[in-house]
């Protein structure tokens, strides 16, 4: 938790104020209900501002109080234990909600998701593999996430919507640049869903949104240098550097699957050719196992338990891919010396399925310092590490400056 701000020379009252009304908020969202006393000691304030700050976040329905234990080492008369119990700060998971929208190669997903990170509801829908119009998509995901808005309770805050998308975003205003396995180029995304559903909408890489969910709550607490990787039809990495996210000049760091790995290897959907999710990914492993493309994670297991069936091509198919996964994922690591590498999607799959091959291989093309500690790890959210990424994009205005932007939410 960041220390609380403090009225040093030039530092003017109210920035303090609103920065520790913003870290307390944090801390509560991240971390779940803290008494007043902790929030004291991590804060390093008085027990009178914690109390003014807790009450202007209970005022703002963003927060609410409820009675804790009493101290174990209060006084007790006849039994009866005495002194004032312990108020616990609890983030209003249902009062505050978000919109969380993950947009895959073969799937929908719309969620709403509570202050505090809780999935309350969602909804999947399944897509053929292939190109379609960004206009499409956006229509069917208006139609699901108007049902999911009609579910939020009477005086529920929405305080806007995330959206992942499986290619390059322009972080200003959300337009993606390029979606090779949707066949988008320059598509106003985040434009055209705010118009859809009345309301602010951020657009990011769901590789860098999975990075930040895991970094904030999940496998990568703690760590500063992280490298998530994404693997569904293609290969992105999410980048955490000295605990400061990697997105590059205009956004676009991270296309790692189109790092170029075999020169006679297959043509890629971008239009070159070798590139590393060609050798790594689904598409490689279907058409080596002799499975129609666009299967998704649904024919990826059964190829692992084909595999670990006797089946000796989709065995083959599986110890090509683990193998191209461990090589590539050497060359991550060496490029940047992460702590820990989180495998997701079909990644993890595939990890699992043959451990033994992916490290031996990061281990012969992974450099010997950099490699020393570093850990291969699942995504403590599973499938939905970039579904709450962008639920974290889009509560990001709430946690940075609560009072304002739940004004300017009511005001809207």
């Amino acid at each position: 938790m960041e220390p609380a701000a403090r009225a040093g020379p030039g530092a003017r009252s109210e920035d303090v104020r609103r920065r520790n009304l913003a870290t307390l908020l944090r801390h509560v969202h991240v971390h779940g209900p803290t008494s007043r006393s902790a929030l004291t000691n991590l804060l390093a304030l008085n027990r009178s501002t914690i109390g003014d700050l807790t009450s202007q976040l209970v005022a703002a329905g963003l927060v609410r109080e409820e009675v804790g234990e009493r101290s174990a080492a209060a006084p007790t008369r006849g039994g009866a234990t005495v002194g004032r119990p312990s108020y616990v700060v609890v983030p209003e998971v249902h009062g505050v909600q978000a919109l969380a929208i993950d947009i895959g190669v073969t799937h929908l997903t719309v969620a709403r998701v509570g202050l505090g990170g809780r999935v309350l509801s969602r909804r999947d829908l399944a897509l053929r593999r292939g190109p379609r119009r960004m206009r499409d998509v956006v229509r069917s995901l208006g139609r699901v996430a108007r049902d999911q808005l009609a579910e939020m309770p009477a005086g529920t805050t929405c305080a806007g919507a995330g959206a992942a998308v499986p290619g390059m975003v322009r972080v200003p205003d959300g337009l993606v640049r390029q979606v090779p396995n949707l066949g988008w180029t320059d598509v106003p995304l985040g434009a055209e869903l705010a118009r859809e559903l009345g309301m602010t909408v951020v657009v990011g890489n769901d590789a860098d949104l999975g990075a930040l969910a895991e970094h904030v709550r999940g496998a990568a607490v703690g760590c500063d240098d992280v490298v998530y990787l994404a693997g569904h039809s293609g290969i992105g990495a999410g980048i955490f550097t000295d605990g400061r996210q990697l997105v590059g000049r205009g956004g676009y760091a991270g296309e790692v699957g189109h790092l170029a790995v075999n020169a006679e290897g297959q043509p890629c959907r971008c239009g070159s050719r070798g590139c590393w999710e060609t050798e790594a990914g689904e598409e490689r492993l279907f058409a080596l196992a002799g499975r129609p493309p666009g299967g998704g994670l649904a024919s990826v297991r059964e190829i692992v338990l084909a595999a670990a069936s006797g089946d000796a091509r989709a065995a083959a198919a599986v110890e090509h891919v683990a193998t191209w996964l461990g090589r590539g994922a050497g060359s991550v690591i060496n490029v940047f010396n992460p702590e820990v590498v989180i495998l997701g999607g079909a990644l993890l799959e595939i990890y699992a399925a043959a451990e033994a091959t992916v490290r031996k291989s990061v281990a012969r093309f992974a450099l010997a310092p950099p490699l020393e500690g570093v850990r291969l790890v699942p995504p403590a959210f599973g499938l939905d590490s970039s579904l709450l990424g962008a639920a974290e994009l889009a509560f990001a205005p709430l946690l940075a400056d609560p009072l304002q932007a739940m004004s300017r939410l009511h005001a809207s």
